[in-house]
């Protein structure tokens, strides 16, 4: 059996990390994680044999003679612990945020900021999670000047584990939502799970970023914390826009970003402050404000077929869908259509908030609604939508349809994949 001491050792002279052998690089780390459907320890001789320099298994028959091969109790405790004994060796500012929603969004917006004036690094994706995060620690390059640290949660607990790996020097949260309802045990349960991260700051004398405009976080915020307080009404949104991106002043400047949805006011925001406060001159964040273009169904705006898509789909749950339609029903499009799937993992709220969504719709600007899902289906029964259980039946409907000249927003959970129905 290996030790950790031994293992940080030789992580020390690798390059990267992984846990997937169709992502191995020369020189690299591969760590044999076991899942529900997949042993990892099978692929370790695999990785050597395709340029890792080491492999890390929990399973004594996959060491054989190899001394590239470590043996340990349980992989994914040891790529924790290697995490934290790395992360100590950082002489570099770590912020890590969370929140309902947008922390992606906001995690991209603040690296683009921070990259005008350090080596940022940030999680990549949405890797998250009790993997995501010691995969985003252990594959900081050693030349790194700035890192940001992506955390979610489904569960309380989950985030004050995330800290005590990430040992985060500054912290956010971007907003308390009804996300994951069923795992927290409702929006009370939320602000606990959430606030761990407030409370580690205050723990460890840490620094506290507070947007001062939302009563929710001001409230969690533990007496005595070290804060820096920002506020989104500083962006001082154009007068009569209601276009489908964002733009607003600031500092002067005329800001035109490329991001849909008046609710990335506060990630902008956040993004702006974190870049003013280690230094990065107002010309910069300008740019790389700017210069951010949406991604992977997140804030994104396409031209398809003379059809203008709002593709806001990567996920939902009741707050950011409320805030999605709000936006979507300001925008000045005379033909607009909302494709809603159904939100996941709501638990024992699931009918009544889906029932709420169906409700607000109704009362919007909005010409034709398609919802999808089974839950969406089972309730939306008024005769001016349309339902249907799965992505492929919309899609054939879609398709029949032939629009030309729609505004059209994508909405729904990443388990109903409503973008499918522009396949």
């Amino acid at each position: 059996m290996n030790t950790t001491e031994e293992i940080f050792e030789a992580f020390l002279t690798c390059n990267s990390v992984t846990i997937d052998t169709r992502k191995i690089e020369k020189g690299s780390m591969f760590f044999g994680l076991k899942g529900d459907r997949f042993d990892g320890n099978a692929f370790s001789t695999q990785a050597i044999s395709q340029g890792a320099k080491y492999a890390v298994v929990d399973n004594p028959d996959m060491v054989m003679s190899n001394d590239n091969i470590f043996l340990v109790d349980d992989v994914l405790t040891t790529m924790q612990k290697l995490t934290r004994k790395y992360r100590d060796t950082f002489d570099f500012p770590v912020l890590a945020l969370t929140g309902s929603n947008g922390k992606t969004t906001t995690k991209e917006l603040t690296w683009a900021v921070m990259s005008k004036i350090k080596t940022t690094y940030a999680t990549f994706g949405n890797f998250n999670n009790h993997i995501g995060v010691p995969l985003t620690i252990l594959n900081t390059p050693k030349d790194a000047e700035f890192l940001i640290v992506e955390m979610g949660a489904n569960h309380q607990g989950e985030i004050a584990f995330l800290c005590d790996l990430a040992d985060p020097d500054y912290v956010m949260i971007t907003n308390i939502g009804m996300a994951h309802l069923e795992g927290f045990g409702g929006l009370e349960g939320i602000k606990i799970g959430k606030s761990e991260i407030y409370r580690y700051a205050l723990e460890h004398q840490k620094m506290i970023f507070i947007n001062t405009d939302d009563n929710d976080l001001t409230n969690i915020v533990p007496p005595n914390a070290i804060c820096n307080a920002y506020s989104s009404l500083s962006l001082q949104k154009k007068e009569g826009n209601s276009a489908e991106t964002v733009s607003f002043d600031f500092g002067g400047l005329d800001f035109r970003t490329q991001i849909y949805g008046d609710y990335n006011l506060a990630n902008i925001a956040f993004a702006i402050n974190v870049g003013l406060f280690f230094g990065a001159n107002l010309s910069d964040i300008h740019e790389a404000i700017c210069g951010y273009v949406a991604e992977n169904n997140r804030s994104q705006v396409k031209k398809i077929a003379n059809n203008e898509i709002i593709l806001d789909a990567y996920n939902a749950n009741p707050s950011s869908m409320y805030a999605s339609l709000k936006s979507f029903n300001d925008h000045p499009a005379e033909n607009k259509m909302a494709i809603l799937g159904d939100m996941l993992e709501l638990g024992s709220y699931a009918k009544q908030e889906h029932q709420k969504i169906i409700d607000y719709v109704l009362t919007l600007n909005i010409k034709n609604v398609i919802f999808v899902g089974p839950i969406f289906k089972s309730l939306a029964t008024t005769s001016n939508v349309t339902t249907f259980d799965k992505v492929e039946d919309a899609r054939q409907y879609f398709k029949g349809l032939n629009i030309q000249g729609y505004t059209i927003l994508l909405k729904g959970s990443r388990g109903i994949a409503v973008e499918k129905i522009l396949d």
